[in-house]
């Protein structure tokens, strides 16, 4: 069983509910949100391993080029371009597609390696905790989370979304057996959630809500969702007990009170996904 957890919007606290469903399900936890992963904070695994993530891109051979452009025309990314004294290769806006190397009459092109970023291995005393790690500067991270889930297997998973409906998402999403929505009770928050119900709909992933800062005002969440018909989950309040744990550090099921809730939560999950 895979589930993923996104949001509209960054600052919702997705994080804050995947790693605490991770821990209280014993689930493996998964952190695709690799430009800037931050559930280790909570989860503290021992890192056991790293690898390197590698893409492959474009090296002209200048001896055998004969700036014919071909490999520049067949390049959907503009990552090549003739100056007419050389053709320049623009490795960040490369997909690795090799069309480039497929087009060349002189066999003037080979592919090299290029490091992108990394993936952490990790274990607490009762989950695993994977998490991808993007290099600073790179616009792409599509790699590294196709990478990452591979480490998934046949395992049950919890899988912590970068926030947004980006391709980073939709490729973390993919697959995934349910989704958890997180969002806020304000009309931002119900805006951007409107955008991730459309993403999950679309990739036909039956998915609930969860309300994170809960007050007066999560009518605004709830209303919405009895309109169209989405389970809510379960609300998480908007306490300062909460903000306290969490500026330490800390998981919110580490509180009595809020493991309570958590476990209210799990079960309607159990309850929701049965009937999916």
């Amino acid at each position: 069983m895979k589930i993923s957890i996104l949001s509209g919007k960054g600052g919702t606290g997705k994080t804050t509910v995947a790693t605490n469903l991770a821990q209280i399900l014993d689930y493996m936890y998964v952190d695709c949100d690799v430009e800037e992963p931050n559930g280790f904070i909570f989860l503290k695994p021992e890192i056991t391993n790293s690898k390197d993530v590698e893409v492959l891109v474009p090296k002209i051979i200048s001896d055998r080029c004969t700036l014919c452009g071909r490999c520049v025309k067949a390049c959907e990314f503009n990552a090549l371009a003739n100056t007419g004294r050389e053709i320049m290769v623009f490795e960040k806006l490369c997909h690795s597609c090799g069309a480039c190397t497929l087009v060349c009459p002189e066999n003037a092109i080979k592919e090299i390696n290029r490091s992108i970023g990394k993936i952490d291995f990790g274990k607490t005393d009762k989950i695993e905790c994977n998490r991808g790690m993007l290099n600073i500067g790179e616009p792409m991270a599509v790699s590294i989370i196709d990478q990452l889930k591979k480490t998934i297997y046949n395992k049950n998973a919890i899988i912590d979304c970068s926030p947004g409906s980006s391709c980073n998402v939709v490729k973390a999403i993919k697959d995934t057996d349910y989704a958890i929505l997180v969002t806020e009770p304000t009309p931002f928050g119900l805006h951007d959630l409107k955008i991730a119900v459309e993403l999950v709909k679309k990739m036909k992933i039956p998915f609930g809500v969860i309300v994170n800062r809960a007050d007066e005002d999560s009518h605004i969440i709830t209303s919405f969702c009895r309109e169209y018909n989405i389970t809510v989950l379960g609300q998480i309040p908007f306490d300062r007990r909460i903000a306290k744990l969490y500026s330490k550090g800390k998981l919110l099921i580490e509180d009595e009170e809020y493991r309570e809730m958590f476990y209210g939560i799990v079960k309607r999950l159990k309850d929701v996904m049965k009937c999916s």
